[in-house]
């Protein structure tokens, strides 16, 4: 009895485990909404943002220098028309990122990150062995590994079962992962080479069953997708039994494990700065959200000890009993980031639908729209270069989405001409103009208001 008793115990709180652990989360790319993808800048905002691994693609150059990169053709992420294979290291060591980081090899990664044991990496191994039948490229992935002593921090995962077979052989301790979009590429030739299967969530979601089945088979389960941040994809990923997530929002895939793991507070430590024209009131609790008489100023620099979730909420502790809602506080961007942009107004694009929404995260989505032909002051600014959001008296709006109003001389464009690229917004309202006033006689339309009107 004493026996059967302690056997349904652990039952028991292994199910709580299965239910209620969180589960891996891996930035694809590094953090690629906020910063240009696959760069050391990248990277740290997606660890920063609480991924447990970045993710990144591995090719040969000509002189067999593992390079960096998603695509064998540079000229999508360096505006240069480079294919990794075809040249030297050294050509290709020169081009840079719109941040101005320059294409890097694994060696210089590791190099970066080894005295930084918190920083695990999965390394996708980008061939097709049926159109190069040699093994250099894992032979160089598996020796660059050893060199750095990176096997307890590095994953390593591929569309290539036959690469993964290469790397068990020369890692037989290695963890591998096979990337599958089709239910037909599980098989039993395969699965024991591997540790676990990153699934399409397409997949994952058409048939829930492999998750339990690749578990009976002692086999991790990964999902993948172009993640967004639709809460009805997440909650469902939740409340499955995987074992992690490879997304595009690192940032929203930590706060989903957090969910899971039923978890309020974590810790940050780092410095932020508040952007925001009016002083901000600050919150000795953000359960009961009771304002205290103190506030934060425009321009204050302020140190981010925690981040709490309540109420559906981010807010952070920059004190003892001192809350602020995160909204306000900006850990990525920094002055010189909004210098050109602080002062314009915006004003919707042309025939564009701009949302609105309540916070700076995609699924605060409203049913509000910024109203057409009229210009707003932007109040505040959150996100990161990549992905400026601006708030406005109506709420949040993304950088991207509208135009900004007040570039019309050379003076105007000596901060924004001094701007790495990827803080360069293009999409600017290069002249003045008024919305265009019908003949008098219609003087029941002459109230029709100009775009050069401020809204407060």
């Amino acid at each position: 009895m004493k026996f059967k008793s302690h056997l349904l115990l652990a039952l028991f709180f292994s199910l709580i485990f299965l239910t209620t652990s969180g589960f891996t989360v891996v930035g694809h790319r590094g953090d690629p909404t906020k910063y240009p993808e696959e760069t050391i800048q990248s990277d740290n905002s997606a660890f920063d943002s609480g991924a447990d691994y970045v993710e990144l693609d591995l090719h040969l150059s000509e002189d067999g220098v593992l390079v960096i990169s998603h695509d064998e053709d540079l000229s999508r992420v360096t505006h240069t028309p480079a294919i990794v294979s075809q040249n030297t290291f050294q050509s290709l060591n020169q081009l840079k990122y719109d941040n101005g980081e320059h294409v890097m090899s694994l060696d210089q990664l590791f190099e970066h990150y080894k005295n930084k044991p918190n920083t695990k990496f999965v390394l996708e191994t980008k061939i097709d062995h049926n159109l190069d039948p040699s093994y250099e490229l894992e032979d160089k992935v598996a020796e660059t590994i050893k060199k750095y002593h990176m096997q307890k921090r590095v994953m390593i995962h591929s569309f290539s079962a036959a690469s993964l077979f290469r790397l068990r052989k020369l890692m037989p301790d290695a963890y591998l992962i096979l990337i599958v979009g089709s239910l037909k590429r599980i098989n039993f030739s395969v699965l024991p080479q591997v540790n676990a299967i990153n699934v399409s969530s397409d997949v994952i979601q058409q048939n829930a069953w492999l998750i339990h089945w690749l578990r009976r088979l002692n086999k991790q389960v990964y999902v993948w997708a172009e993640m967004n941040e639709s809460p009805a994809l997440w909650h469902w990923l939740i409340n499955r039994n995987i074992d992690g997530v490879v997304t595009n929002y690192p940032a929203t895939g930590f706060k989903y494990k957090l969910a899971k793991e039923g978890t309020h507070k974590f810790t940050i430590h780092k410095p932020g700065i508040y952007f925001g024209k009016k002083k901000a009131s600050i919150m000795m609790n953000p359960y009961v959200r009771i304002k205290r008489r103190k506030y934060v100023y425009p321009g204050q620099k302020l140190n981010i000890m925690y981040g709490v979730r309540a109420h559906n909420q981010l807010y952070y502790q920059i004190a003892e009993k001192s809350f602020i809602s995160a909204e306000f506080v900006n850990l990525d961007l920094t002055k010189k980031d909004i210098a050109p942009y602080e002062y314009k107004q915006i004003v919707a694009k042309p025939k564009v639908q701009v949302p609105i929404y309540r916070y700076p995260d995609n699924q605060e989505k409203t049913a509000k729209k910024l109203p057409a032909n009229k210009l707003f002051r932007i109040q505040n600014f959150n996100g990161g270069p990549k992905s400026m959001w601006l708030y406005t008296n109506l709420g949040w709006v993304k950088a991207k989405d509208v135009l900004f109003y007040g570039f019309f001389t050379p003076d105007d464009f000596h901060e924004y001409n001094k701007l790495p690229r990827v803080s360069r917004y293009n999409n600017i309202a290069l002249l003045s103009y008024r919305t265009p006033t019908l003949p008098k006689e219609n003087t029941c339309l002459d109230s029709i208001i100009s775009t050069n009107k401020i809204i407060y």
